[in-house]
């Protein structure tokens, strides 16, 4: 049982806004948002990062994110879960959610929404964060056996990550 455990918090890619007569759990992924969640798959896999676990908010954008993620991380795509909470919950159902994965899970990866994955994110980084971009990243390493014992007070690790960042 791995004594790290971290957790890859994921917004969603850019959407479309386009369609009046499409339902917002439909709206698709823009061509920037497909390109960009390219690039930050690829920016994951080369820092060697490899999640056991992916899961999904049903919303049609958060979930083209987690596929294009997968399939950049070699993760077998009928292996993304999908957690209806991802897209109407809080950033507690989704912590709730978190904290149930099985301890031998060292590395989890979740694909969702503002204002909540924002607000997840700052549960536990020491500089809060006004807004997750799309398709940014915000990776927590933690130093505890099981998922139910994260908190802030044995992060080990952070940082965060968008399409606009040019450091990496």
């Amino acid at each position: 049982m791995a004594n790290r455990k971290t957790l890859l918090i994921v917004r969603h890619g850019k959407s479309s806004r386009q369609y009046d007569n499409i339902s917002d759990i439909d709206r698709h992924l823009k061509e920037r948002g497909i390109h960009e969640a390219y690039d930050m798959a690829g920016r994951i896999k080369s820092q060697h990062i490899t999640p056991e676990m992916l899961i999904s908010s049903p919303a049609a954008r958060a979930l083209h994110t987690a596929m294009i993620f997968a399939r950049g991380l070699d993760h077998p795509l009928d292996q993304v879960e999908l957690r209806e909470i991802f897209y109407n919950g809080d950033e507690q159902d989704i912590l709730d959610v978190i904290r149930q994965t099985p301890g031998e899970t060292s590395t989890v990866m979740i694909f969702g929404h503002n204002p909540t994955f924002t607000d997840l994110a700052n549960l536990f980084l020491s500089q809060e964060l006004d807004n997750l971009p799309t398709n940014g990243i915000v990776c927590l390493e933690f130093d505890a056996d099981q998922w139910s014992r994260i908190g802030k007070d044995n992060l080990s690790k952070e940082w965060v990550d968008y399409p606009k960042n040019k450091k990496k």
